[in-house]
């Protein structure tokens, strides 16, 4: 059922009118949903790098008390497996007359927080529904309310519809009606997605020279939005068991708020919300800190900071005592190097980067208390700064061990000199490839270190890999994890590959920290004082990035920004009660002349080696005019690449003949003897192959079948087949790893031999990682169509891990691994 399959109409007859405008989206059709129609009016200027169908609309005082509401939308495009069997589809009514069985598959052109429902008077027959946010029926894993995302609808007198889980809404942006069979010929009509919301202006905004990145922030903002419920931030929008509260999800998802929304009140509410919850995940804890800190920092709520400052003291005191420790983390991140989520938490780089979260927590608390006037605290917290700091430079290369994400921290801690920082820049983060993260969320760290380091033009690469690159992938909201390389294999808005995150999420609003990063610094606008009493305009421009404007909420009223560093013009708006300083972008020009409405400025007070501050800039509206001598900067240019990259080789003519092809310096036939007895014959180079996350299965014992691998042994004329498996549908399982420890570096070939016995559509994917330090070492290789048996072969040069992923179908299944 994947969207080749699919003839596709271009389905403009199903727009709705809306205030005059055609498209495919209604707030004034009758709600067969839970909650009432949006109350929002159409009054915004309209935005066409938003996904969001709402972004125009505005709630007059929307507040966290709220609850939600509701809104219709209609597919953009209808695609048909059997044609002839649909004989008409009415372009004035959005009807669709079905003779015979098919399957209707609809996009709704981006993901939603809905369900499906169409209407009928006539149906007669037998029909099941679907929902996915990809381009083929979702399926999660065991412990969701219903893990296939199929099921026949309920009926409600004419009216059909998906009812999944106890609360309807799922993440969609495809609906199929699949019509199994029928007694006559029947009409369906009115087939639309009733999707919710909580009332959310977009009282920030973010506009650029570079189109993509204005997509990414808008993007980010509606990842967010879909996923504010009533009393709290979500986290996922599909139900697959984990659809609750994550303090450390919210971390990034709380930041993007703020800028996107302003939605202040219900960030404090979910502050108190998830204040005596971690998920056990001793970073959480942390990330919750830092929350605080921005929301204070952005408010200057002074009452919510005192009310909530003993709960952050016992958190940071809890970091105290593990410090030095190795504590039990839980949990750091999706990322191989950060011990496969819950895979091997307590790695060495996820210990490292706590240590470097824990002294970031407590500079950034000291600082807070500061500003609140408890120097006691301050006190306490800066102490506990300088004596880890202390103890790490006195054991001398404090940083050398330290991948991506330690040293991403340790920059991000605030207590780094330029020296370490530059150390830390070429241990760590010099290779464009290893500086992305498997989970976007870990990656809104890197770009923030990356930042401080003054890395601006190297950030934006990296957040093109990311975010542009699930963009590229057809994302309309942003991903739980990602790789650019699935780009190269996958087809857009494809099945992804799932891992040892579960099911993969395509709506995870922990990856919306981009957003909150670009206000801050591309647009440049951040608080000095909290509450942004006293705050900066710094906009960090390039040849890249040569204009942008935006505005940012505060409690004082919005700041507004827009400059041109080729124009040299810009405009500003101060809010009453706050005071600004202006940094001039000189990009490796000399400011030569500086005017606010027409007025010549004396020269600055202050510059540094990217800007020129102006201090003082009361409240008001302001128009600029900068002189510039020299030319642009040019941006640097970083290449992409692998370590062991090399083209894609397979092999489906071989079979189970593998003898005098492969296997010359040793084998593992999988569960070949029985389920869970190998048959091994390691090389001489290999000391041993541990495998984890594997289930056992003996597929065939005596057979002639051709796939089935031929014995090692002479005259032995039968063939067997086994498998090493996934452990679908248990949660986290849909991976598995091998583990090839050599005992030398040398050149070598390994042949997986995976067969899709039951041919059942299985695909799986293969991703290699460096055994000691887990680095990413090739794209991801995908293999499909492996119902005759079919063999991946890797170059490798060294100790390696190999994951294998489940796409789609029953577990992906290996039954060899050859060397050579």
């Amino acid at each position: 059922m994947r969207l080749s399959a699919f003839f596709i109409f271009t389905a403009i007859f199903f727009a709705s009118t809306v205030a005059g405008r055609n498209v495919p989206f209604s707030t004034e059709q009758k709600i067969t949903g839970l909650y009432p129609p949006v109350s929002g009016v159409l009054s915004g200027k309209p935005v066409p790098e938003s996904p969001d169908p709402l972004v125009a609309y505005r709630w007059t005082n929307p507040r966290a008390s709220d609850g939600l509401e509701s809104y219709l939308l209609t597919p953009v495009s209808v695609g048909i497996d059997r044609p002839e069997n649909v004989k008409r589809i009415g372009k004035k009514t959005a009807a669709i007359r079905v003779d015979g069985p098919c399957d209707l598959m609809f996009d709704f052109g981006r993901v939603s927080a809905g369900w499906l429902e169409f209407d009928s008077d006539d149906l007669d027959g037998e029909v099941e529904m679907s929902i996915s946010e990809y381009t083929e029926p979702a399926v999660l894993n065991a412990g969701a309310q219903h893990p296939h995302k199929t099921a026949v609808p309920v009926r409600y007198g004419n009216t059909y519809r998906l009812e999944l889980n106890t609360e309807l809404y799922e993440g969609v942006r495809y609906g199929w009606i699949h019509v199994r069979s029928l007694r006559r010929p029947a009409t369906i009509s009115a087939v639309r997605l009733v999707c919710q919301t909580k009332p959310a202006n977009y009282e920030g905004s973010f506009r650029c020279s570079d189109p993509t990145l204005t997509r990414i922030w808008y993007t980010g903002a509606y990842t967010v939005k879909l996923n504010l419920l009533k009393e709290y931030f979500g986290a996922i929008l599909m139900e697959r068991s984990d659809r609750h509260s994550w303090t450390g999800d919210a971390h990034p998802s709380q930041a993007a708020s703020m800028v996107a929304f302003g939605n202040y009140d219900f960030v404090k509410q979910n502050l108190y919300y998830t204040s005596t919850q971690f998920n056990g995940i001793a970073g959480y804890s942390l990330y919750w800190v830092l929350s605080l800190i921005d929301y204070y920092n952005y408010t200057g709520d002074r009452q919510t900071l005192d009310s909530l400052t003993d709960n952050a003291c016992k958190k940071l005191d809890v970091a105290y005592a593990h410090y030095g420790t190795n504590p039990d983390l839980q949990f750091h991140g999706w990322d191989e190097r950060l011990g496969a989520g819950f895979e091997n938490p307590n790695c060495d780089e996820s210990q490292n980067t706590y240590k470097m979260l824990s002294i970031r927590a407590w500079n950034e608390f000291a600082a807070a208390m500061d500003a609140c006037g408890r120097s006691d605290l301050a006190a306490k917290y800066r102490a506990y700064v300088d004596e880890k700091s202390r103890e790490l430079r006195d054991a001398g290369g404090w940083y050398d061990s330290f991948g991506i994400f330690a040293a991403s921290d340790a920059v991000n801690a605030g207590f780094t000199n330029s020296g370490e920082r530059q150390g830390l820049w070429r241990t760590a983060f010099t290779d464009r490839q290893q500086r992305l993260s498997y989970s976007p969320f870990n990656q809104y760290f890197v770009i923030q270190a990356m930042a401080r380091m003054g890395r601006y033009p190297e950030a934006l690469t990296t957040i093109d890999d990311c975010w542009g690159g699930q963009l590229r992938y057809g994302g309309t909201t942003f991903f739980e994890v990602y790789r650019p390389s699935w780009n190269d294999a996958l087809a857009p808005n494809g099945a992804p590959v799932n891992n040892q995150c579960g099911y993969t999420s395509f709506t995870h609003p922990w990856s919306a920290g981009v957003t909150k990063w670009l206000t801050e610094e591309i647009l440049g606008v951040k608080p000095v004082l909290p509450g942004f009493g006293r705050f900066l305009i710094a906009p960090h421009l390039s040849e890249r990035v040569a204009s942008v404007e935006g505005c940012v909420p505060t409690l004082h009223g919005t700041i507004r920004v827009a400059f041109d560093i080729k124009t040299g013009k810009g405009r500003i708006t101060v809010p009453d009660g706050t005071v600004a300083a202006v940094g001039i972008p000189k990009t490796g020009r000399v400011v030569r002349r500086v005017s606010f409405d027409g007025k010549e400025m004396p020269p600055a007070a202050r510059q540094d080696d990217d800007f020129v501050y102006y201090e003082g800039i009361v409240a008001g509206d302001y128009r600029l005019r900068v002189e510039y001598d020299g030319a642009l900067q040019p941006v640097p240019q970083e290449a992409f690449s692998y370590a062991c990259s090399q083209p894609v080789v397979q092999d489906s003519l071989t079979r189970g003949d593998w003898k005098g092809k492969y296997g010359s310096r040793g084998y593992i036939l999988c569960s070949y003897d029985g389920a869970g007895n190998d048959r091994v014959n390691l090389p001489d180079f290999t000391d041993s192959v541990v495998s984890a996350k594997i289930g056992a299965r003996l597929i065939a014992s005596e057979t002639d079948d051709p796939r089935a691998l031929a014995s090692d042994r002479s005259g032995d004329p039968f063939r067997r087949l086994g498998a090493a498996v996934t452990l679908d549908p248990l949660p986290c399982n849909q991976t598995m790893t091998f583990d090839l420890y050599n005992n030398r570096n040398c050149p070598y070939r390994v042949a997986l031999y995976f067969v899709d016995w039951e041919r059942e559509g299985r695909r799986s994917a293969i991703e290699v990682f460096d055994l000691k330090d887990k680095r990413l070492l090739m794209p991801v290789r995908f293999v499909e169509n492996y119902g005759e048996g079919r063999y991946v072969i890797l170059q490798l040069d060294r100790p390696v891990r190999l994951r294998v992923d489940q796409v789609r179908g029953t577990n992906a299944s290996l039954s060899g691994i050859f060397f050579d």
